[in-house]
């Protein structure tokens, strides 16, 4: 064998044991776990691979989501440490902001706000505000949504100082995009979501336009966060907000938050969010809607 062949072998070998170890250093990496709500939409296994791999290259370590129905069941798991990071709503940021920390922060459209949003059914006559929405069916999306419990929750008692009894009845459909497909089919004659889920849904399903009417938006409210644990060591933590903040600043990364309708992320601050504590604070242990 020449020398130069044998060069040339060595550095294949080399290149081959090193890329070996790469991959080994890795795969003994401890795999980051990320919690998602129905805070984003929840058919996006398409996107949610393309993600994961695209989180995968930038991290260097496993990455794995995890998906529930249930608002509170994420922010469990996040709060026992079993997440590493959760993509969750500022309602259970406020309600555990001594254990929980900003990681990422959507901006949409523009800004890092969103708004709750009050919804009819489109048949008949439509409502121009909650006020006369008195003896309807009503869909709540979670009991730890700010958009879709917390706000029409505060609407209905600072507002209208209504007492329980309100709607004929109440029902959570563990979703916004759930409350969206029970107002259009008329399991309910109205509901309140997240502006963003609203807007996408129709994005993707024009059809919903016709058969929903936005019958009142609320002020503006701080974005669905990104959040870890504060116990999260804090080099992972930045390591991990590094990675989102500069996502939009990658054409692939790009393309994955335009999936999302989003334009990036930011590092968000907490006085976004203080709409969302004071109304929390009047409406403590109050017991307006239907059961937690």
């Amino acid at each position: 064998m020449n020398r130069s062949r044998r060069k040339l072998l060595i550095r294949s070998a080399a290149a081959l044991f090193a890329a070996m170890s790469g991959d080994t250093r890795a795969a003994m990496r401890p795999t980051i776990r990320i919690g998602l709500t129905p805070v984003i939409l929840d058919d996006q296994t398409l996107f949610l691979h393309r993600w994961r791999e695209w989180l995968e290259r930038r991290l260097g370590a496993p990455i794995e989501f995890i998906q529930r129905p249930r608002y509170r069941d994420i922010t469990d798991l996040l709060l026992n440490r079993t997440l590493t990071a959760a993509w969750i709503c500022g309602y259970p940021l406020v309600r555990n902001q001594k254990q929980l920390r900003l990681l990422a922060v959507p901006v949409y459209q523009g800004r890092p706000l969103y708004r709750s949003l009050i919804l009819s059914g489109a048949r008949g006559q439509t409502p121009t505000s909650i006020e006369q929405m008195a003896g309807q069916v009503f869909a709540f999306s979670d009991p730890d949504s700010n958009s879709g419990y917390l706000y029409p929750v505060y609407r209905l008692r600072e507002v209208l100082r209504t007492q329980p009894g309100f709607f004929r009845r109440e029902f959570f459909t563990w979703g916004h995009r759930n409350t969206i497909e029970a107002v259009a089919s008329g399991l309910a004659d109205g509901g309140a979501v997240d502006s963003y889920v609203w807007q996408s849904m129709v994005q993707q399903y024009p059809h919903y336009a016709r058969q929903v009417r936005v019958v009142e938006r609320s002020p503006e409210f701080g974005f669905p966060p990104i959040v870890t644990h504060k116990d999260l060591p804090n080099t992972l933590h930045q390591h991990l907000a590094a990675t989102l903040h500069q996502m939009h600043a990658d054409p692939e990364g790009l393309e994955l938050l335009k999936a999302l309708n989003l334009d990036r992320f930011e590092p968000g601050s907490e006085a976004d969010y203080a709409g969302i504590a004071d109304m929390m604070m009047a409406t403590d242990n109050l017991d307006l809607a239907i059961s937690r």
